[in-house]
């Protein structure tokens, strides 16, 4: 392609930009006319990060060859009764053509869909060796054509949709099954097909499971190591993250627009212990503002009513609360990191493989060995064989006991992954 060349701008679909379908007769029209096409399925979905608590699909997009574009509300299809067995029904076995379905999966599953066959065209170009992988770098490289991509951020649980956010949602299921065409030609010229196709049937199986939170999920407050060994700072931090989460919950609101992380540790560094410290910190006593600029700050101020409802004396009390715990009830400070977390399992921190320096030396030799097959193959060495497997072969005394190929199966490494790498991988395991 020439380096002045310009790919063509798609900025609406070819058949025009749908309305939503929120009502229960068109959501029957809709499943009849999907059951009467044939051909894959293209699927997207989009949510309300930043606004809303939880990771519930607001609209569901679907394109299917004979059939149009479909942005479904799931929400009001659900509020009148409305199920998706008979959509289910309707494609039976078709695949799914799904850009990251990680992210979408579990939305689909919760709603449920009942996807059968995957062809994730984030994944494909990963292993093709695409150094650009988002949807609209992906239609570029092999469509010639970019997305007109503006709403990504927007809240999808604001209804009446506006016509260019359902252009926008439209526009992220138009070309997937023409892109599925030719990522699908372009990996059997690579030998991947097989490869690939091992890789979906694996996602079907893992990839609509919700990641856990964690036994302490506060912990995850930004910036929350600046507080390491301070206990009373912990405590209010702890506290505070809880009852915004509680809070958050109830109302159906970001948990960020109802207090902001660094509120959280702006009040766990400075305890205030009486109403003019409390007041004195602005953050506890305004509400969260987000300025992201333009129509984005039009959408979060629909949340003002939800922010003033809670007072700041609620985060008042929580403080006080929390400063007066007893000694026992502190929370301490994250422990040292074990050299195990779980038994044979390899651990993530490399200052603990450096106090282990036979392990360590193996674990580098290992991953040169999978960087030189990702340079042949003009893949990610992640796509090749997941880290997490190389630590685990590697956290051993005993090397000359590890059979390779049959340690990375029961980790639930690929077939081919397995027959790529266990060969050099095991030289340089010796």
């Amino acid at each position: 392609m020439a380096q002045d060349h310009k790919p063509k701008l798609l900025a609406e679909p070819g058949g025009g930009v749908p309305p939503v379908i929120d009502t229960i007769s068109s959501f029957q029209s809709f499943c009849c006319e999907y059951a009467q096409s044939e051909g894959p399925i293209a699927a997207d979905a989009e949510r309300a990060s930043g606004f809303r608590y939880g990771q519930q699909d607001y609209l569901v997009q679907f394109k299917r060859s004979g059939a149009g574009i479909a942005l479904v509300d799931p929400v009001a299809i659900r509020q009148q009764g409305g199920s998706w067995s008979s959509f289910n029904t309707a494609i039976g076995s078709a695949t799914w053509i799904i850009h990251d379905s990680r992210q979408d999966l579990p939305g689909f599953l919760d709603l449920g869909l009942q996807p059968k066959a995957l062809f994730d065209t984030e994944l494909a170009a990963r292993m093709l060796g695409l150094r650009h992988v988002s949807l609209s770098a992906v239609t570029e490289h092999y469509l010639d054509i970019t997305l007109a991509k503006e709403h990504s951020a927007a809240d999808w649980s604001y209804r009446p949709l506006p016509r260019d956010w359902r252009n926008y949602a439209a526009l992220d299921v138009e070309l997937l099954i023409e892109l599925e065409d030719a990522m699908r030609e372009d990996l059997r010229h690579q030998g991947k097909e097989e490869w690939a196709d091992q890789e979906f049937e694996w996602l079907m199986k893992v990839g609509g499971a919700r990641r856990e939170p964690g036994p302490q999920p506060w912990r995850h407050i930004s910036h929350i190591t600046s507080l390491r060994n301070d206990r009373v700072g912990l405590a209010v931090a702890r506290a505070l993250w809880i009852k915004r989460d509680l809070l958050a919950r109830e109302y159906d609101i970001a948990p960020s627009l109802l207090l902001a992380d660094s509120s959280i540790i702006e009040a766990a560094r400075l305890k205030p212990r009486n109403g003019r410290e409390f007041r004195s910190i602005r953050c506890l006593n305004e509400r969260v503002h987000m300025h992201n600029g333009g129509e984005q700050d039009k959408m979060f101020a629909r949340y003002a009513p939800i922010q003033r409802n809670v007072k700041p004396s609620v985060w008042k009390q929580v403080i006080v609360e929390a400063l007066h715990l007893d000694e026992d009830e502190l929370p301490r400070p994250p422990e040292r990191q074990p050299d195990h977390s779980e038994e044979g399992k390899g651990p993530r921190s490399m200052k603990i493989w450096k106090r282990h320096p036979d392990r360590y030396a193996r674990l580098c030799a290992v991953r040169e060995a999978v960087a030189a097959i990702g340079q042949t193959y003009s893949m990610p060495t992640d796509v090749i064989i997941k880290p997490q497997y190389l630590r685990d072969l590697c956290w051993t005394d005993e090397p000359h006991e590890r059979d390779v190929e049959a340690f990375l199966l029961e980790e639930h490494a690929r077939p081919w992954q397995v027959s790529l790498v266990s060969e050099s991988v095991s030289r340089a395991m010796m």
